[in-house]
């Protein structure tokens, strides 16, 4: 007997031939092939709805800072308003103090009118 027969294991029983063993391989390569694809469209899927995600936050985002524009001039402008309405109540209240303080003066002459003719 051979040494290099005792090595050749192809025609044991049950040991696949090197054409079963490439054939198996190439099998197992097919199937992780399907699968790479598969989990490539899968994450495409993914990619395309992040994307549509953002476009919509980035639209969102853009009418906020739109509306917080708005509101800021808005705001800018009331507050002008409001420092204009109390110089006019100032205004008023002076008017009324000096009202109310001729008011008391007239009647205190009055006073002193009638207290002299009597």
């Amino acid at each position: 007997m051979d040494p290099s027969d005792i090595e050749n294991t192809d025609d044991w029983l049950g040991c696949p031939t090197p054409l079963e063993t490439c054939r198996h391989q190439l099998a197992l390569y097919e199937n992780e092939f399907e699968e790479l694809n598969l989990q490539l469209r899968q994450a495409r899927e993914r990619i395309f709805k992040l994307v549509e995600m953002n476009d919509e936050l980035s639209a969102g985002k853009a009418k906020a800072e739109a509306a917080f524009k708005k509101s800021a001039a808005d705001a800018a402008r009331l507050q002008s308003e409001r420092g204009e309405l109390l110089g006019q109540v100032n205004s008023l209240l002076r008017v009324s103090d000096q009202r109310d303080h001729l008011f008391l003066e007239n009647q205190r002459l009055l006073m002193e009118a009638r207290e002299r003719e009597s």
